[in-house]
């Protein structure tokens, strides 16, 4: 009888003491989340996006949306059809310990292009247009000052837009982590595309 009571009391033990162990996790997870940082890019294709980002040592997640106009909860339809001032854009959750805007900013660069302003690769439109999002004069600094070494590096324009970022809103969920989702699909878009193959002349 003893040995069943002295059984059930280690059970106990061990069961809060996952609970207390579970729960201290969870605090320093949300602890650390206090952390994290987001930034904003928008690079044609989100989908394309999201796979350049999700790579990179510090990025904690990319989610794919719209941002930059005026109209509230738009679709995918309505960014894409209409005019509702809104582009393809990516908000980046990322540990600021362990990456840098600057540094994020540079992957930015290498995959988009940079002197298209009517949109970006095969896909063309204002909602297709590469946007740099700035939240803060730090952010927009950094935008601007690398805007001027590339433009000395490739002695032209970089025709990029440069916006003062305000709200963003989650795309459908289809379009979230889409090149992991659909490989496939995703592939044959983006070979057809010639992302790539642009990206490779440009940054070569």
């Amino acid at each position: 009888m003893k040995k069943l009571v002295y059984t059930i009391l280690l059970y106990q033990i061990l069961f809060f003491s996952s609970i207390e162990a579970t729960a201290g996790n969870l605090k320093i997870t949300l602890e650390n989340s206090n952390n994290l940082k987001r930034a904003y890019f928008a690079g044609g294709c989100f989908w394309c996006m999201e796979e350049s980002f999700d790579k990179i040592r510090g990025v904690i997640k990319s989610t794919s949306g719209y941002s930059g106009g005026m109209l509230k909860n738009p679709t995918y339809k309505q960014v894409t059809y209409e005019d509702t001032g809104h582009v393809e854009t990516i908000e980046i959750v990322y540990d600021p310990t362990k990456t840098s805007y600057k540094n994020l900013l540079k992957i930015f660069w290498k995959n988009i292009d940079p002197f298209d302003k009517y949109g970006q690769f095969c896909d063309k439109g204002k909602s297709y247009r590469s946007v740099a999002f700035f939240q803060n004069k730090m952010e927009k600094k950094i935008i601007n000052q690398s805007i001027k070494e590339l433009e000395k590096q490739f002695n032209s324009e970089i025709v990029t837009l440069v916006w003062k970022f305000d709200k963003f809103y989650k795309a459908e969920d289809y379009h979230q982590n889409y090149y992991q989702n659909n490989f496939l699909k995703y592939l044959a878009y983006k070979k057809a595309c010639q992302r790539e193959e642009v990206l490779n002349k440009i940054w070569k």
